[in-house]
């Protein structure tokens, strides 16, 4: 399916030689014969991964050109904590992407009406894209006020390396959340396997 042409180098930017490696096992599409069950759900939940890559990437640096955003959000009325209210069109923007990234997969295999594909689509990735984000925001807090505000004194800034390297880790911990409920959407049909 031609989205996921778009999925293996979004996974590879947090992923990288892991990523590639998987894409060359288990992605292409000359591979022959059929994936076992875990790399059916590590593509299921990549798939996921890349519409919340995308999503995060995009929210934190239109916060950065843009920071009234921030304020739309809760900053610092409700969240005194900047990183949280950003989080929340984080992950409106991540949902969107990541229906989309479903809903072009899903429409084609199962040759469904644009109403009935955008409903398939979240009902496959709800629970996916809720599950990864809250994985990468727990990860996110462990290292921006455990680790950078404890040894750094601050957290680290969008633009910046150390963001972005814990953002990596992020997304690997996003990973990790989500394998299980791809795993579950996967073995009751919610989701097609990959």
């Amino acid at each position: 399916m031609w989205i996921m042409n778009a999925v293996w180098p979004i996974t590879a930017l947090f992923g990288s030689f892991i990523w590639l490696a998987f894409y060359w096992r288990w992605g292409r599409a000359d591979r022959k014969g059929k994936a076992p069950m875990w790399a059916s759900v590590a593509k299921g939940a990549s798939h996921c991964g890349a519409g919340c890559t995308l999503g995060d990437l995009t929210v934190e640096w239109l916060v950065v050109a843009f920071p009234a955003i921030a304020t739309w959000f809760g900053w610092p009325a409700l969240f005194a904590e900047k990183t949280f209210a950003v989080w929340i069109p984080d992950y409106l923007v991540a949902f969107a992407f990541g229906i989309a990234f479903q809903y072009w997969t899903i429409v084609p295999m199962r040759k469904l009406s644009p109403g009935q594909g955008l409903f398939a689509a979240v009902k496959a990735d709800f629970a996916s894209i809720t599950a990864w984000q809250i994985g990468m925001y727990g990860m996110m807090a462990l290292i921006q006020f455990g680790w950078f505000r404890a040894g750094l004194g601050h957290i680290a800034p969008v633009a910046s390396v150390e963001f972005w390297f814990a953002m990596q880790l992020a997304m690997l911990a996003g990973f990790a959340t989500a394998f299980p409920v791809n795993w579950w959407l996967i073995s009751t049909g919610l989701k097609e396997r990959m």
